[in-house]
Order: C-alpha cells, then structure tokens, then sequence
C-alpha cells in the first residue's frame, strides 16, 4: 500500500511490452495512478495498490509419466500474499500420466476459485 500522505510509490507496469514507469499517489482517501500509456497500465497499476495478484509457473511429480515433472501455473492470477501457501500446495502434489494439456491438477487452490492447470501433454513412459 501506499502512505495515505500524498507520498508517490513508483513502479514498473508489466501488462504489456513497453513496461511503463507507473507513480501512484493517494491523498485524501482519492487515489490517482499517472504515467500508463494504455488502458491496461491504468488498470494494473490500480489493481497492484489495492490488492496485487501474480501468476505462479511451476512443476509437480509426475509417476508413469515420459518426463520426471509436469510444468503447472495458476489459470489466473492469485493474491499475491498467497504465493508461498500455492506453492507448497502445489509441492505436495503427484499426479500419474497420462496428462493432457489443460488439465486441472489442483482444483480451487486455497479456495481462491483459480485452478492449478498443466501447460503441456505427458505421456505415459514408453508410449508415444
């Protein structure tokens, strides 16, 4: 959060390839974001001081499976502050091949109503 002083906290926006250098103020409980070039900046940087969500990428065991791991991420962006109870979540899981893309792995994670989904296809050991 920012100081409710008029204090500017600066940061980069990351929702598109031109990374704008965002300043949020908040003075008299109004809260202004300047510096976004697009519509989506005004919306990060709004959405990064009120409560700022992430994507986690990852991997769980796979047991059958061609590889060892099965790369999972979140199917939306989760509460920041809940990353390190998602990732142990996600540490604590196996699953067994055959997987396809899409899959839920973790369903309702922490009851946030975002999924743990696999990003790719695994195939059982030996089996093409």
């Amino acid at each position: 959060m920012i100081n409710k002083d008029g204090t500017v906290k600066e940061f980069t926006c990351i929702s598109c390839p031109i990374g704008c250098r965002l300043q949020a103020t908040e003075k008299d409980g109004a809260l202004s974001i300047a510096g976004y070039s697009c519509k989506r900046g005004l919306e990060y940087g709004l959405q990064e001081i009120q409560a700022p969500r992430r994507n986690i990428s990852s991997t769980v065991c796979v047991e059958n499976g061609f590889l060892a791991v099965l790369p999972v991420k979140t199917a939306a962006p989760i509460p920041k502050e809940l990353i390190f109870r998602v990732m142990k979540e996600i540490n604590n899981v196996r699953v067994s091949a055959p997987i396809k893309v899409g899959t839920v792995i973790i369903p309702d994670v922490l009851h946030t109503g975002i999924d743990i989904v696999a990003t790719r296809d695994m195939a059982v050991c030996g089996v093409s």
